[in-house]
């Protein structure tokens, strides 16, 4: 560019280069060659300084809601299934893994939107709910509450329920109220007694003040994580499914309308019960894969959500089947 004065990162000191570059780039518009001109520097050096600014959080690169909220699929998925909104991202030509973190990222990307000054936000566990809270970016939201819906377990897996809601609370400048109890008890006498508890009665009390509830359901396939984490043996498996369950809900099993099923688990569980999640201001249901497509169906049937975030081939999934 003619005129333009020419400077050189010896001028620019430690980080703020980083920041000189971004400006440039995000601000000014101009492209890699022209940066890398001004500053006497390489474009592969631009390349890392822009790459920088991401990883340090100078740069937040969004889209815009309606770009996914009003398409096509999601639309026939609003009056299909009578949702408030649904949010379909593009998965053409993606492999799951990919299609998955899109999924994610667009849920993280639209929460905070999704929510008040004030809400109690119920918060389900799981990798996809787990991914989210690490995906949303840091923001403050007044006097938002973030609630672990069900209790503590013991797994393999690093997305147990109190990581997700402490990780998601910090994201959003949340207060976090965790479940200090098992998930599930070895007996439900036991289970009784401990709800009784002074402690735990008033905990559990307050989860069913949530007004919004944020989850993603589980499968009933061998590998469903609800057996992985030791919230139900294979047999429990196998009994549910032998009895009409599609799906997994905050550690409880649900047939196809989204009931939940009276199982041998159910008088052993510590959590909020199913029939206080229907009919919030807002249930917010993550589904990320095709493998969760019946059990997603089902939540939608029991009135658990009023907000989709998915993919568009689990979209035309859910449209094509009654």
């Amino acid at each position: 560019m003619a005129g333009t004065k020419r400077r050189t990162t010896g001028q620019i000191s430690g980080e703020n280069v980083v920041i000189e570059v971004a400006w440039m780039y995000y601000q000014e518009s101009l492209n890699q060659k022209e940066i890398a001109d001004r500053l006497g520097i390489s474009r592969a050096t631009v390349v890392n300084y822009l790459q920088e600014a991401r990883e340090q959080g100078l740069v937040r690169i969004s889209l815009r809601a309606e770009a996914f909220t009003r398409h096509r699929a999601a639309v026939e998925l609003c009056e299909r299934f009578g949702l408030s909104t649904a949010y379909v991202v593009p998965d053409e030509g993606a492999d799951m893994e990919t299609t998955f973190h899109r999924v994610v990222q667009g849920a993280a990307d639209w929460l905070p939107d999704l929510l008040e000054p004030g809400d109690r936000l119920g918060l389900a566990w799981g990798r996809t709910i787990y991914d989210l809270a690490a995906a949303t970016e840091r923001t403050r939201i007044e006097d938002l509450s973030v609630l672990q819906l069900v209790g503590s377990m013991s797994t393999p897996y690093g997305f147990t329920a109190e990581a997700c809601s402490t990780r998601l609370a910090q994201r959003l400048g949340a207060r976090c109220f965790n479940l200090h109890a098992p998930a599930v008890l070895s007996s439900g006498e036991l289970a009784a007694a401990l709800r009784a508890e002074p402690i735990i009665h008033d905990q559990l009390a307050r989860l069913e003040t949530c007004n919004k509830f944020l989850f993603s359901v589980g499968t009933c396939l061998p590998d469903s994580h609800v057996v992985g984490s030791g919230v139900a043996t294979q047999a429990d498996l196998g009994w549910y499914i032998a009895h009409g369950a599609k799906g997994v809900l905050c550690g409880r099993f649900i047939d196809g309308e989204g009931k939940g099923i009276d199982g041998p688990l159910e008088p052993r569980m510590i959590g909020i019960p199913l029939e206080k999640l229907v009919g919030l201001d807002m249930g917010i249901l993550v589904t990320p894969g095709l493998d969760k497509v019946v059990a997603s169906r089902a939540a939608i049937r029991g009135g658990y959500v009023s907000h989709l975030v998915t993919s568009l081939g689990v979209a035309e999934a859910l449209l094509s089947e009654d």
